[in-house]
């Protein structure tokens, strides 16, 4: 799984036009799914997003979590995080997961969210969104279950 996770005082998401997702302070998470991801994947990333050390404390260091400060959470499927750019200049989406594989898992990835006290606003699998987002910082994190970054 690959993660772009970015720090934001608010932000939203819409479907055709419809906000169907919408926080304040909080963790806008865009998530990918891997042909090689399974439930290793699910629990590093979960694990990760929610513990990241991003917000600051009294000091102004980045020494809280989104659990720290009861934010909010905000998450879209982006499977073009796989986009492989190295050869020619149009991305080769090969190590995406195919859409059903990519849509259980991240089902349950959400879940595991939910399982952890959070409720999730998102984004619609497979649909075309418009994300309007106010980074706070700006903070934006990358992430990969398998390390490769």
């Amino acid at each position: 799984m690959r993660a772009v996770v970015q720090r934001v005082k608010r932000a939203e998401v819409r479907v055709n036009g419809v906000i169907c997702g919408s926080i304040g302070k909080g963790l806008v998470v865009l998530i990918a799914i891997g042909r090689e991801d399974g439930d290793e994947d699910i629990s590093y990333m979960v694990s990760k997003i929610l513990n990241l050390r991003i917000f600051e404390d009294e000091q102004g260091k980045m020494n809280l979590s989104l659990k720290d400060i009861s934010g909010e959470l905000l998450i879209v499927s982006q499977f073009t995080l796989y986009g492989d750019c190295r050869k020619g200049r149009r991305p080769n989406f090969l190590e995406a997961a195919p859409p059903e594989q990519a849509l259980l898992l991240y089902s349950r990835f959400i879940d595991e969210i939910r399982k952890e006290g959070f409720d999730p606003k998102q984004g619609e699998f497979q649909k075309m969104m418009e994300l309007e987002l106010v980074n706070d910082g700006p903070v934006t994190i990358l992430l990969d279950s398998k390390r490769i970054f």
